[in-house]
């Protein structure tokens, strides 16, 4: 019997969620969402499903399965506390979802998926203490038979993810034995990704990659990735969407890198607009590799009004890229070092300024945060990658921060507006996208208080 989403909202409308189908009613009202029954313990294992709780908290020490066809749901306020220290697989849980996963956390009551707070120190940035969020296919039941799994619906609105990439184990599929996790792996091809409005922290390599999927990712603030390499969000062939109006901070290499690369026939095609990145790609040891936004090996999309200060490397595009298909302007680069502004432009690519860029010498059109000193690193001495030991990682200090435009910002204004995002999820109602569509102003922040939020 396959499972209804019933929505009962405000106006009484009625929406389906595609991923969510089989078996077990979701009711969705407003201010209560419930996915099957109450989760009644505090301690999370093995296969679970059903609601965790608002204002409660629950812990898990060995890895948690969401099975094919279920759901797992977090109310607002919740927190999910992994148990574990990096030092091996065993030691560091991860949260394998073959079903569906739902975190509903609001802006007064947000959710965390994190470690103890004793845990939660600039020195564990890097650490790996507990294995990321793995959303796959599962298993075929029969090797030799077509999968008939395909996973469901990642959606995690207003929600803290931090402190993963533990090494993996024998049974942490797809990673190979000892490879560093991601955050978040996204892997279900038709299925819906819908990330806004949340925080995501410390990991060893990517913070998120996706490899395959209808992609949302609206309004969110990274910190501090990758400990010598990794993007923030890396996007392989199968994904399709909208990145936009995210603040990334610290990344060791790109901060969106789209790639058309892995086993899907569908192409990756990402639009990456009205984003803000800042310090990226000094953590890269690697030569020539990344720090703001990379177009290559056949991906596609378009990439206009993003805010790229301090980043090592500005816009790439690689000669392998569907370069017919990507279109590009109204970026904005700031640096405050001659080798930076040698490199808005990627020399190892085929990218060039367009007529509505910003660019400049070193310190030339500071771009006005509110609370933010643009200078506070200097990057003139540098020629290579940075240590992460020595560069500062802003690790939990975001909040004392303001990423907003001051009055007379040159970058007030200089947006491009007269084009429309991909909006490919399929998830509609409450659990649905808010698409933002490009903003008149340059990076994630709007003079009109739109934009991101935090």
């Amino acid at each position: 019997m396959k499972r209804i989403i019933q929505l009962a909202v405000i106006t009484g409308s009625m929406y389906m969620l595609s991923a969510c189908h089989q078996k077990e009613i979701v009711s969705i009202s407003k201010p209560t969402v419930e996915a099957g029954a109450a989760i009644t313990s505090d301690t999370l294992k093995g296969s679970v499903k059903g609601t965790m709780v608002s204002g409660k908290t629950y812990y898990f020490k060995s890895d948690v399965t969401v099975n094919n066809g279920d759901t797992l749901l977090m109310q607002s306020g919740v927190k999910l506390i992994a148990l574990g220290d990096g030092s091996s697989a065993a030691k560091s849980p991860q949260l394998t979802i073959y079903g569906t996963f739902i975190s509903l956390g609001t802006q007064e009551a947000p959710n965390w998926i994190t470690v103890p707070d004793a845990q939660r120190v600039q020195a564990n940035a890097f650490a790996g203490i507990w294995g990321g969020i793995v959303c796959a296919p599962a298993p075929a039941p029969d090797p030799n038979a077509p999968n008939p799994y395909k996973g469901g619906d990642l959606i995690l609105k207003w929600t803290h993810v931090e402190f993963a990439g533990g090494p993996s184990g024998i049974g942490n599929p797809p990673y190979a034995q000892g490879d560093p996790r991601y955050l978040i792996l996204f892997a279900n091809l038709n299925k819906n990704f819908i990330m806004e409005d949340c925080w995501i922290y410390g990991s060893k390599d990517d913070a998120i990659r996706t490899t395959g999927g209808n992609i949302s990712i609206m309004r969110n603030t990274f910190e501090s990735c990758g400990q010598a390499g990794g993007e923030f969000f890396n996007m392989k062939s199968g994904t399709v969407g909208d990145l936009a109006y995210n603040v990334l901070i610290g990344a060791a290499t790109n901060s969106l890198k789209a790639a058309n690369t892995s086993t899907t026939t569908i192409q990756c095609n990402v639009n990456m607009y009205n984003n803000t990145m800042i310090n990226g790609g000094w953590r890269q040891t690697k030569t020539g590799r990344g720090g703001s936004i990379d177009y290559e090996q056949g991906a596609r999309g378009l990439c206009y009004n993003n805010l790229m200060v301090n980043c090592r490397f500005g816009l790439r595009v690689t000669t392998d890229a569907d370069i017919p298909n990507i279109a590009y302007n109204n970026n904005y680069d700031y640096g405050n070092s001659a080798g930076i502004v040698a490199q808005f432009i990627a020399t190892d690519g085929v990218a060039s300024f367009k007529d509505k860029d910003i660019h400049g010498t070193a310190k030339q059109n500071n771009p006005m945060f509110y609370g933010f000193d643009v200078d506070k690193f200097d990057y003139s001495t540098q020629t290579g990658a940075v240590s992460y030991t020595a560069q500062p990682l802003y690790l939990l200090t975001v909040g004392t921060s303001n990423f907003r435009l001051l009055p007379g910002s040159p970058a007030i204004g200089k947006g491009k507006t007269d084009f429309s995002p991909l909006k490919a999820v399929t998830a509609t109602g409450t659990l649905g996208a808010n698409v933002m569509a490009p903003g008149k102003d340059i990076g994630a922040y709007q003079s009109d208080g739109t934009g991101n939020q935090h």
